[in-house]
């Protein structure tokens, strides 16, 4: 005991009982608050909250494919190329909306974000293909920031495609799933923009959900208040699930953050990858994915709800069109 403390015995007292009281008070408001965020399921939608149309082209269901190698870019055309081509998916005139995952402001080599030459690759392709093609994200730190530090603005324009950042007149209410989000602000006009929606989301680990794959880059399309879920993460990947069908997801494997996800920041956690997944079905390539991270896809929440709801299968094994090839 100091010195202050002895000589002020109730002084001491008093800042113990008005410690507890404030501990009292903040666990009431904590659970006040969860209860609260639990029973905002249960109001209905607001009429101005907007539906968002699925993305997917008839007769794709459930196409996967696995593709290793060294160069992105060849790794990229290859998995197109086993899907039947990018045409398949995109046709001239078509607006193509594309998904990286720019959360941070870091550099590529920390896994952290979706690899330059992967994203470069698939705005080629679709421009190929005679589309329009914007990307965008609305990340953690500073949008601007976190797509010139990753290299996602240089690649996107070199490309020949167009970095949409996120403003607030973008953002309007949507009906995002049903089992904990409900209504929410999102990144609402590149949604309504778009005839195509292609998600390249990066294979990291992440502190919360134990991986941050397909499914969990919708949380980039969500606008405020969006770290309120983390205590139901699982539940509202989920729900992103629901609420996005894309045309297409290339989950990006170049190189793996291993650990200390989903931020990084040091090399050590990072491993090469060698490896990309495109498809249809997000629940199968979330699961394969898994793999990658030494994850059993069993051990994730956000897997198990998902296939319970019907939004896929886990078992990627299984899909009538997998194939797997190397380059």
């Amino acid at each position: 005991m100091t010195h202050g403390s002895e000589n002020h015995p109730l002084v001491t007292r008093r800042a113990l009982l008005k410690r507890a009281a404030g501990a009292v008070a903040t666990a009431s408001l904590a659970g006040l608050t969860g209860w609260l965020f639990h029973q905002r399921r249960l109001v209905p939608a607001s009429h101005s909250a907007a539906e968002i149309p699925s993305f997917a082209v008839s007769g794709t269901e459930g196409m996967l494919v696995l593709v290793r190698g060294t160069s992105p870019a060849a790794m990229v055309a290859a998995a197109l190329a086993e899907l039947g081509g990018i045409a398949r998916f995109i046709k001239p005139g078509d607006r193509v909306l594309i998904k990286p995952n720019c959360a941070f402001d870091r550099p590529a080599h920390f896994g952290a974000t979706t690899s330059p030459e992967v994203l470069a690759e698939v705005v080629r392709q679709c421009r190929a293909a005679g589309a329009e093609v914007r990307v965008t994200d609305n990340p953690i730190n500073n949008a601007e920031g976190c797509f010139v530090k990753s290299g996602l603005h240089d690649a996107t324009k070199r490309a020949g495609g167009t970095v949409w950042l996120p403003t607030p007149a973008l953002f309007g209410s949507a009906r995002v799933g049903t089992a904990v989000i409900g209504p929410w602000e999102v990144l609402l006009a590149p949604l309504r923009w778009a005839t195509k929606l292609i998600g390249v989301p990066t294979a990291k680990s992440h502190n919360l959900s134990r991986v941050s794959l397909a499914m969990k880059n919708w949380y980039g399309f969500l606008g405020h208040g969006r770290a309120r879920l983390h205590q139901v993460i699982h539940d509202a990947i989920a729900d992103l699930a629901a609420f996005i069908t894309p045309t297409l997801v290339i989950i990006d494997g170049t190189r793996l953050l291993m650990t200390n996800g989903p931020t990084g920041g040091s090399l050590a956690d990072v491993v090469p990858g060698n490896v990309i997944a495109a498809g249809t079905d997000q629940v199968a390539l979330d699961a394969l994915a898994c793999t990658w991270l030494n994850v059993a896809p069993s051990e994730v929440g956000f897997i198990e709800r998902s296939a319970q709801r019907g939004l896929g299968s886990p078992d990627w094994r299984a899909l009538p069109h997998f194939k797997e090839v190397q380059v």
